[in-house]
């Protein structure tokens, strides 16, 4: 029995919910796992698929084997073959689909042993984090916090139809691990006060769609300030977005993508604005108007 799984992208952070806060994205990668005879097969297509380690240290695949020891089950002999369209190590949470999908996958493979909740609490543990891989599986924006035992809380935020996320991909890369480099230690009360207050703002500003919320919500002052630096040509994309009619911009991630807030009516004008403002500084740049995935992880093919 083939599987296919198809993950959506994320934009993590989205402004002051640092680690915290995500959205699923519509641009995907699949993941299709086969039965063979024996063995380990992988193969990749699509976009930077050349980059895709095809033996058994592949991230799919690692998370397969994961899954099958936290579950006390062998590793069957198997075939992944991986469609991308989520570029790597731009900030749109292209580690996570891997995760997800190997969960996902290898969950339909096992029999189902594990609930969604379960695998979201996994995910979690494999990333670090569940600010990519919550939104990757659930769909939608979450926010993710602890709860009093330990496990983690999950709640989704409403998302008003007319806000529209714009991404700016550049054909450079950023590390997770150099964009985590350069943030301080330790922060200030004020600074701590400042994010806390504009995280609530970006909750009800995206469920309202209030343009005079928005456009505030999205300041930070614990992660964007020092990642800046790193992006070439940040702040012309920045102020090209927001002049062109955009709430305000935010690191996707750790970057290099920079993502825009606009309303639909504007959204158009301002993708161009922030792919002319890059192309400008002779950065090439693939900008798109997208929307918030609502489903999540899905099996979308069982042969």
């Amino acid at each position: 029995m083939s599987i296919t799984v198809r993950v959506p992208a994320t934009t993590a952070n989205l402004g002051a919910g640092f680690d915290c806060l995500g959205a699923a994205l519509t641009l995907y990668n699949e993941f299709q796992f086969s039965p063979i005879d024996s063995g380990l097969k992988i193969t990749a297509t699509g976009a930077e698929a050349d980059r895709v380690a095809l033996d058994s240290s592949n991230m799919v695949y690692q998370t397969v084997v994961k899954f099958f020891d936290r579950v006390q089950q062998s590793v069957p002999a198997i075939a992944i073959d991986i469609k991308m369209d989520v570029p790597l190590a731009r900030g749109l949470g292209s580690s996570a689909t891997a995760i997800v999908g190997g969960l996902v996958g290898a969950n339909a493979i096992a029999g189902s042993p594990m609930s969604q909740s379960e695998i979201a609490a996994f995910a979690t543990e494999i990333e670090g984090h569940p600010d990519n891989v919550v939104p990757a599986l659930i769909g939608g924006c979450r926010l993710a916090a602890s709860g009093i035992d330990r496990a983690w809380e999950i709640c989704d935020i409403p998302w008003d139809a007319s806000i529209v996320p714009i991404v700016a991909i550049p054909n450079f890369e950023l590390s997770t691990a150099e964009a985590r480099g350069v943030l301080p230690t330790e922060y200030s009360r004020a600074d701590a006060i400042f994010n806390t207050a504009h995280l609530g703002l970006f909750v009800r500003g995206v469920e309202t769609g209030n343009a005079d919320w928005l456009k505030a919500a999205l300041q930070d002052r614990i992660h964007q300030p020092y990642r800046e630096k790193l992006i070439k040509g940040y702040d012309a994309v920045r102020e090209a977005a927001i002049a062109a009619g955009a709430y305000g911009v935010v690191i996707s991630g750790a970057g290099s993508t920079v993502l825009a807030l606009a309303h639909q009516q504007c959204s158009d004008s301002v993708r161009f604005a922030m792919e002319k403002a890059w192309t400008g500084l002779g950065v090439g740049v693939d900008a798109k108007c997208l929307a918030i995935d609502t489903q999540g992880t899905r099996i979308i093919n069982t042969l």
